[in-house]
């Protein structure tokens, strides 16, 4: 734990730096919500295709990033709006301004008690 998504737009590629962002992520997630590192796992999904009101998706006006956090229950509220703000700052640090508006925005949420899992080596 924790299992973190990143969905965004494939018209902020360029712009993103992945891999920086997951490191810095995953260091947050250590020093905010007690997670240890070698749990911290990141799933990043490009989108080809996103929308933002009525404007045409194609002219890449807008790019969106959306982070999902889930956690093990038991982080207080007030912990996981410091990891949501920790993780839009990341998103302003590692995705540059490249000529689109940026929609942000990130949510923790508490994993289900059905939740498991297993590693394969």
């Amino acid at each position: 734990m924790p299992n973190i998504t990143v969905d965004y737009s494939a018209a902020m590629s360029h712009a993103f730096d992945q891999q920086a962002f997951a490191h810095a992520l995953h260091t947050s997630v250590v020093e905010i919500a007690a997670a240890k590192p070698e749990a911290c796992k990141t799933l990043f999904r490009k989108a080809d295709l996103t929308a933002y009101g009525y404007e045409d998706p194609l002219e890449y006006d807008h790019a969106i990033v959306h982070v999902t956090l889930g956690l093990l229950a038991g982080r207080t509220d007030e912990t996981k709006a410091k990891l949501t703000e920790a993780v839009l700052e990341l998103l302003r640090e590692h995705v540059e301004d490249e000529g689109f508006v940026l929609h942000a925005s990130a949510e923790v949420r508490d994993l289900d008690p059905s939740y498991r899992k297993f590693e394969r080596e």
